[in-house]
Parts: structure tokens; sequence; C-alpha cells
């Protein structure tokens, strides 16, 4: 057993933490699921309409701040191309090669999350 002292909101609070239990954990069995076939191959689709071929990927979930780069705009590896807002703090999403931006995936305002695709480039 470890014990901690946590203040909350100016309220100090003595906290005994036991190691290595499962006590308060709700375990529920598990039931096998049924051997499915094999899946086939996945086919590969090419970028609908004006997307580019090179992903821009929200690294974290947030919302978005603001659009740094516009459809057309030349950008080199590393320039911003969305912001992004989480925990308070302005994120620049950059772009991770050289390209030209192809698409816009997003609007200011936007609920997003991690890994979600944000702009393209070509």
């Amino acid at each position: 057993m470890k014990n901690y002292t946590i203040t909350v909101n100016g309220n100090v609070y003595n906290v005994t933490v036991e190691e290595g239990t499962t006590a308060g954990v709700v375990q529920t069995p598990v039931k096998a699921a049924p051997k499915a076939e094999p899946a086939a191959a996945p086919k590969t689709v090419a970028p609908a309409g004006g997307a580019g071929s090179i992903k821009v990927i929200a690294g974290a979930a947030g919302k978005v701040f603001k659009i740094e780069a516009n459809v057309g705009t030349a950008v080199k590896k590393g320039d911003p191309v969305v912001v992004i807002e989480a925990m308070k703090m302005e994120i620049p999403i950059v772009a991770p090669e050289d390209g030209t931006v192809a698409s816009i995936d997003v609007a200011v305002g936007d609920a997003i999350e991690a890994g979600a695709t944000l702009a393209t480039l070509n």
C-alpha cells in the first residue's frame, strides 16, 4: 500500500492506494467470437475529388481553431496548415512534406479526433 496526500481546491485528502489488486473492478466473462472467414484484400481507392495523396493528420483530439493555408497554397515541410485547440493550447498541425494544399477537410470550430485527416497535399 502507498499513502498519498492530495490537495483539491484547497481541501487536503489522505489517500491509501493498494497495489496489485482488482478491488472495485467488475470483471465480466468474455465469450469467444465465432471464427470469421478471411477478409478479402482491401481495394486501394484514389483520393476523392480534389484530394491530394499526402494526408495532414491531427496528432491530438481537439477543436479546429484556425486554418493557416488555403487550397492551392504551396507549403514546405513543417509549415503550419491547420491550428487546433486542445486543453486550452493552440497546436499547429504542420505539413509532413513539401507540396501544394489540395484540400482542407475541416472548418473552424469542428471537433476532431486524433488521427483525423485535416487536409491533403499534392
